[in-house]
């Protein structure tokens, strides 16, 4: 089993998402998630579960913060989502991959740390979409 570590919006903003991604009739990315930001990707989540009372401890003394979403951008062309803007994401972010500790390795290949971009997916290619519509639906909205 994978682990991650994601933020989910308020039910009402949560609802408006999964509404927006039902749109298009070949997506299925419902089926497999629900709308998040991903705080902290796969990267040293073991399967022993040992990393999760740091991230409980990295919590406790966490203050609530806001995160304000943002215009749509892609990755690449594969993958369209909402920006999230917020320093204390971030300040979260980088907590938490300090504490959980992956390899260098996977740090890079999670895109942690200086290439984290928080973001909340609205739409991918490897869930039933084409590029030319996830292109379309970004040009309507």
């Amino acid at each position: 089993m994978k682990y991650f570590i994601g933020i989910v919006p308020a039910e009402d903003y949560k609802i408006k998402v999964i509404e927006f991604q039902k749109k298009w009739k070949n997506h299925w990315i419902t089926d497999v998630v629900e709308p998040h930001i991903t705080l902290k990707a796969q990267g040293g989540l073991t399967a022993d579960k040992e990393w999760l009372n740091k991230v409980e401890e990295v919590c406790h003394d966490f203050k609530p913060f806001q995160i304000q979403l943002d215009k749509p951008m892609f990755f690449g062309e594969e993958v369209l989502y909402l920006s999230a803007n917020s320093e204390e994401l971030y300040k979260l972010h980088r907590d938490m991959v300090r504490e959980i500790s992956p390899s260098k390795e996977l740090v890079q290949s999670y895109f942690e740390l200086d290439d984290f971009v928080p973001h909340m997916t609205l739409g991918k290619t490897s869930y039933g979409l084409t590029k030319q519509e996830l292109r379309d639906k970004h040009r309507k909205n």
